[in-house]
């Protein structure tokens, strides 16, 4: 079973549109997200067993993130209830390109605060655990995550997606503290070009990923867009491009991206600490080219809608 951590929370889109019936009014859709919650959610729809680890506020959109998950065949028995404590909300605007903006309200949220005695003395059911987004820069969320996967290292598949937030944490030089303690605990690093940009704007990109690259983690991937992907090794890199297809937008593509590449894995028998140092260049090929397929789903569709597997094909 996979074990994906970090926030969950509803997404606020503007009902763009809708004629509300005075000024004071503002018409909305909310749906449930956060990248890690749609990591989980995307596993379970390609057949892969997950679970989900975060704190949960005790109000009702709590209870409806809870419902959500369970509907979607994820296990909630990890999640934690946290007395005090509201749901985060996301307001989300799309640029000129389909491409989400967000502004954040979780001062009080529940999955910011996890704490190491909510961690489970042992995950025996679980071979992989994921790691990602804002979750990796707040404390005390953050602490606790880095207490279970220096823990799990050797035993489970640790993969890291960065996914930063600087709504959440603005402070850049805590985000890249933050992403190299966690980078050295894992086996499989994916991070998109504009996450690399806003963390590291004056330095250059391979430079970067080849610093993370170790025995521990044989491959980092970097995601480009509608460019494509490269995939980076010790022994050199090899870029993949996508077939064009017409965005609705882009919101939940970098999620559904990563869901596929583990659930690729996972299939192969490779979601393992040893796996991404297995796959050999055709391999590598062919699992970019299905976590890609993935990403374009979910671009043609009007929000966070990851596939399911039969929705895949070559």
């Amino acid at each position: 079973m996979f074990l994906v951590c970090g926030e969950a929370l509803f997404d606020f889109f503007s009902d763009a549109g809708q004629v509300a019936p005075d000024a004071s009014s503002l018409s909305f859709t909310a749906v449930a997200g956060g990248s890690p919650m749609n990591v989980a959610i995307g596993l379970s729809r390609l057949e892969r067993s997950s679970a989900f680890l975060t704190g949960l506020a005790p109000d009702a959109l709590g209870e409806r993130l809870r419902a959500v998950l369970a509907s979607e065949s994820v296990n909630t028995d990890l999640m934690v209830e946290i007395p005090g404590s509201a749901t985060t909300l996301a307001m989300v605007t799309l640029d000129e390109h389909g491409s989400p903006r967000y502004v954040f309200y979780n001062q009080c949220g529940a999955d910011r605060m996890l704490e190491t005695t909510h961690l489970p003395s042992t995950l025996d059911a679980v071979h992989a655990i994921h790691v990602g987004s804002y979750a990796l820069a707040v404390s005390p969320t953050s602490d606790t995550l880095e207490t279970l996967v220096a823990r799990e290292r050797d035993r489970c598949l640790i993969s890291l997606d960065p996914n930063i937030r600087l709504k959440v944490e603005p402070d850049v030089a805590r985000w890249r503290e933050r992403i190299d303690t966690f980078a050295g605990h894992a086996h499989l690093i994916k991070i998109s070009d504009e996450d690399l940009e806003a963390l590291y704007p004056d330095k250059d990109f391979e430079a970067v990923i080849r610093g993370w690259l170790s025995d521990r983690c044989p491959m980092v991937i970097m995601t480009r867009g509608g460019e494509g992907v490269t995939v980076f090794t010790k022994e050199g890199s090899e870029s993949f491009t996508p077939e064009a297809i017409s965005v609705v937008d882009a919101v939940g593509a970098g999620d559904s991206f990563m869901a596929a590449l583990l659930a690729w894995l996972d299939e192969k028998g490779l979601a393992t600490p040893e796996g991404p140092g297995r796959l050999t260049p055709e391999q590598r090929r062919e699992m970019a080219e299905f976590a890609m397929r993935a990403a374009a789903h979910t671009c043609q569709q009007r929000g966070p809608d990851l596939p399911r597997r039969h929705q895949i094909v070559a």
